[in-house]
């Protein structure tokens, strides 16, 4: 089970170090209440090879003045490197060296006033860290150029929202929690007091409380970790009408009669920041709860630090104009039930707000910070109901619940989540023919990780259930043979394919016309497994009669008969018949030119085999 890990690994390297001593145990229980994992190194050496091993994470680093003199040179411009605070008993000596080293953040002699330090830092990171997306609104995406964070927390947001959750959510949840910080006191106590109060307190002042839940909903929905996105599915939903709610009131109220502005401070890497550059008009989303304030100084704190000159990042101070009556997305004004209390004036969005950038420029009084004017987008947003319509037509639109959930996180490629859902559903599910479907989908889902026999024992799940809910000639039975079939191609059983395909042909020819074009799919099946047992003749017959049928129902011009021409083909030139493959691969070249992209993958085989057809010739 992997742990839940902040946006910073904290790590304390001090040669003098002695796990077993009461004096380290306490330093360690008291940072752990800052940040609940600490990496704890005696060696210099080996704490160097750790940090710069870290991938996907930044290094806040307690260091020792004696090794701190030594390693902070080595370890000082690694991009994992966030900051450094230096720990001795030695102040003033140690102070005159840190000066040549923007990263250090101080010298300190006692932990309190460290871990008030690193709870700053952790703040910050957890500010920069939050999942952004662009969009640029002035090309046409495709379904594939949509970037994926941006596509599956619109998506997920929607179903979450539709689903009722019970007690039993929150009880695996607060059990999952108690698994991840088995070995952390602090954390543990926290968990035992949201299993407590997790109802006599607000979900938004859960929210912005300094323990696990922040921390773990803000890490899930910036690497898309779709098993902590559905055990926290409950907070989620709670949170987002939470918010909804108090828009409603305040706007009921008149506390959002006119246009106002809102201000977000934080750092961007600058190959991110480049990347926003040049979207400019475009949109820009915040692909989780969105955090601001009406107070211009508490966004600059977040957005100017005496590092940003000498690091990869610059910072940002987002402005945002607010429209209250139009807006796409609900906003509250919390300083009234949030933890922070009044002092930050702060206005939380509900998760996935999307912004419209209008105009990017550097702040002179500050080097390298930059501010960014945003309007929130509003319900007569073009561009944006536009590309939200073609995500939910991407996923799965026709089904719900937790089964559209299964569909998404499939899509997603986190399998095992999906697996997850499947076989909750399972359980849950008490009509064969539903259960079929779960099934079937299951089946799919093994095939694509390559886990062919799981795939089958799923397939015949639902072919077994098939069978016995429908007649022995229904379409679907057709569906379930060929399936299997598919399987048993790809494992290279070919035998138990053909036998598969031909049970799915037979039920066709029972119940479809015989010109039908579903007949073009089996017989060209049953042809790629003729070709693959050597058995040339027979894939030949096959694919002509796909070929026919589809001369019959499909333009001339179709990119299906291109595929099959090329089929054809391949076959003749495996017969060593190169004058018949040839005439076969120019036509798949002719159809495919007609109607297929100079780029296209089908092009360019039907061009390459073509061109290697005529060098046997």
């Amino acid at each position: 089970m992997a742990k839940i890990q902040n946006v910073l690994f904290l790590i304390w390297l001090d040669s003098n170090i002695d796990e077993n001593s009461t004096d380290c145990q306490n330093t360690i229980s008291q940072l752990q209440q800052v940040i609940s994992s600490v990496n704890i190194f005696t060696d210099g050496e080996a704490c160097l090879r750790f940090v710069k091993n870290i991938a996907d994470a930044q290094v806040c680093l307690i260091i020792s003045g004696t090794l701190g003199e030594r390693i902070v040179p080595q370890i000082h411009n690694l991009i994992q490197v966030d900051s450094i605070f230096i720990f001795c008993n030695n102040k003033t000596y140690h102070e005159k060296w840190v000066k040549n080293w923007p990263k250090i953040k101080g010298v300190f002699t006692e932990i309190k006033s460290i871990c008030t330090a690193v709870k700053m830092t952790a703040r910050q990171s957890e500010q920069d860290s939050i999942s952004m997306s662009f969009v640029d609104t002035n090309v046409t995406l495709s379904k594939d150029q949509i970037e994926p964070s941006f596509m599956y927390t619109t998506i997920l947001k929607e179903i979450l929202l539709t689903i009722q959750f019970e007690e039993q959510h929150i009880r695996d949840y607060i059990e999952y929690c108690r698994n991840m910080f088995a070995n952390n006191p602090n954390e543990l106590k926290l968990i035992d007091k949201f299993e407590s109060q997790h109802r006599t307190k607000s979900a938004v002042w859960w929210y912005t409380y300094e323990c696990f839940l922040y921390v773990m909903l803000n890490r899930a929905l910036r690497q898309m970790d779709g098993n902590i996105i559905i055990k926290m599915g409950f907070f989620i939903t709670y949170l987002h009408q939470q918010i909804d709610e108090l828009y409603r009131e305040q706007l009921k109220a008149g506390k959002f009669n006119k246009s106002f502005i809102v201000y977000r401070g934080q750092k961007m890497a600058k190959v991110e920041f480049e990347k926003l550059q040049k979207i400019k008009n475009g949109l820009l989303s915040f692909n989780n709860f969105l955090s601001t304030s009406k107070k211009r100084e508490i966004g600059m704190n977040f957005a100017s630090s005496n590092d940003i000159v000498h690091s990869d990042n610059v910072g940002i101070l987002f402005v945002m104009t607010i429209e209250p009556h139009q807006s796409t997305t609900s906003f509250a004004s919390v300083a009234h039930i949030s933890d922070f209390g009044t002092s930050e004036d702060e206005i939380l969005f509900a998760m996935h707000s999307v912004f419209r950038i209008n105009e990017i420029k550097p702040m002179n009084e500050h080097q390298n910070v930059y501010q960014v004017n945003l309007t929130l987008t509003t319900d007569k947003d073009k561009d944006l109901q536009i590309l939200t319509d073609r995500i939910r037509e991407e996923c799965a639109p026709n089904s719900k619940g937790w089964f559209r959930v299964a569909l998404v996180l499939n899509k997603m490629g986190q399998f095992e989540t999906a697996q997850q859902v499947y076989e909750m559903l399972l359980e849950q599910e008490t009509v064969e023919k539903e259960k079929a479907v779960i099934f079937n989908q299951l089946g799919q889902m093994m095939r694509q990780r390559g886990k062919y026999k799981e795939a089958i024992c799923f397939y015949e799940k639902d072919l077994e259930i098939s069978q016995k809910t429908l007649s022995p000639n229904h379409p679907e039975l057709a569906v379930s043979y060929n399936n299997i079939g598919v399987v048993y191609e790809e494992m290279h059983d070919y035998t138990n394919a053909l036998l598969y395909y031909e049970k799915a042909l037979k039920i066709k020819q029972q119940t479809l016309p015989s010109n039908h074009l579903d007949f073009a799919g089996s017989y060209n099946n049953i042809g790629n497994v003729y070709d693959e047992m050597g058995e040339y003749a027979k894939a030949i017959s096959s694919y002509e009669q796909a070929l026919v049928i589809k001369q019959q129902s499909l333009p001339q011009t179709h990119p299906s008969l291109a595929t099959t021409y090329n089929n054809l083909g391949t076959t003749y030139e495996r017969m060593k018949n190169y004058s018949k493959a040839r005439s076969c691969f120019e036509k798949a070249v002719d159809i495919a030119q007609k109607s297929l992209p100079a780029t296209h993958p089908t092009l360019k085989k039907c061009q390459n085999d073509l061109e290697r057809i005529k060098t046997k010739m």
